[in-house]
């Protein structure tokens, strides 16, 4: 039995940075996928594994039990050879000759870049956003974000209550790479006094300077800054506005911790729902697309198309922090 438009066999991978959810989204592509009358093949080590031909058949009991674990089932990498003509070829031959009619990535921009170029070499692909960065312009959300701003959360709180104790400034260090998404919501949640954004940041360390010194001379004793990674050098800031301040200074990187651990509700139900939908617009015989959502509803854009859009900083939320931190 195909699916419709004669869709046989699909494939699903996951490529570059893992992200809580991950495996709901697999589970559904594979579990849709077979509902649909369809064959499934995961890919391991995203696009490392396509050019390698390691695929594998998957059943519905290949994903038994995985939609609450966090990271990738299917495993993940970064490929540089997807970054070369050869790479994308070999990628594309051995699609084929696994007999994949329509291929799932799960990624970020630059999995869809590469899923760009397997389209132009004859590869029905299909992208989902997965990503802790929430960074894909084309998409409200991201696959991942919640859990990880809800576990860089929890560790702020934990680092706050210490900080509280001993009268210090604290600057904690959250992923996103060059997006400030992460940083901008962890401030907000933890009350932070200063947050630090790729988007808008000056590196003017004597603003930062000056609002610890004017917090102290209303009474304040701590200080929390939410450093974003794509600002990154924490340390060394840390003991800079230590020698400038007097306030004894630490600095936190919180790292890969922000990747792991069992994804929330909001993640598993809206990793499920996009994988569902990614196959329905397979068998629906729509080509390269990517699955988004947008203004609160599960819909798709042309790859191209959503390569092309930007995504901005929210000014209020920027203003409304500031606003707040005195």
């Amino acid at each position: 039995m195909a699916g419709k438009k004669g869709i046989k066999t699909i494939g699903v991978l996951t490529s570059g940075g893992d992200a809580p959810g991950m495996n709901a989204a697999i589970r559904a592509v594979v579990r849709s996928g077979i509902s649909h009358g369809l064959n499934v093949k995961g890919i391991r080590r995203g696009y490392t594994g396509l050019i390698n031909k390691d695929i594998i058949d998957m059943e519905a009991r290949s994903v038994s039990d995985i939609i609450q674990r966090g990271g990738t089932v299917l495993q993940t990498a970064r490929c540089q050879e997807m970054l070369t003509e050869e790479g994308v070829q070999k990628a594309a031959d051995n699609a084929k000759d696994a007999g994949i009619d329509g291929l799932v990535v799960i990624g970020g921009d630059g999995s869809f870049k590469g899923a760009l170029a397997l389209s132009k070499h004859g590869i029905n692909v299909v992208g989902i956003p997965g990503t802790i960065d929430l960074d894909v312009s084309c998409s409200d959300y991201t696959i991942g974000f919640d859990t990880a701003v809800n576990t860089a959360m929890e560790a702020i709180d934990k680092v706050r209550d210490t900080s509280t104790s001993h009268q210090r400034c604290s600057i904690i260090e959250v992923m996103g790479r060059n997006a400030g998404y992460l940083a901008l919501w962890c401030g907000l949640a933890n009350g932070a006094e200063d947050i630090l954004l790729p988007e808008i940041y000056d590196y003017d360390e004597q603003q930062i300077v000056d609002h610890i010194l004017a917090n102290r001379k209303r009474g304040k004793k701590h200080h929390i800054i939410i450093n974003a990674e794509g600002i990154g050098h924490s340390i060394g800031m840390a003991q800079r506005i230590e020698a400038a301040t007097g306030l004894e200074t630490r600095a936190t990187i919180l790292g890969h911790m922000q990747r792991g651990g069992s994804p929330t509700c909001k993640d598993r139900v809206t990793a499920t729902t996009m994988g569902c939908y990614a196959v329905d617009i397979l068998c629906e015989g729509k080509k390269s697309r990517v699955v988004v959502e947008k203004d609160g509803h599960i819909t798709d854009f042309d790859i191209d198309e959503a390569l092309a859009m930007q995504k901005d900083i929210p000014e209020y939320q920027v203003a409304i922090s500031r606003s707040l931190a005195i």
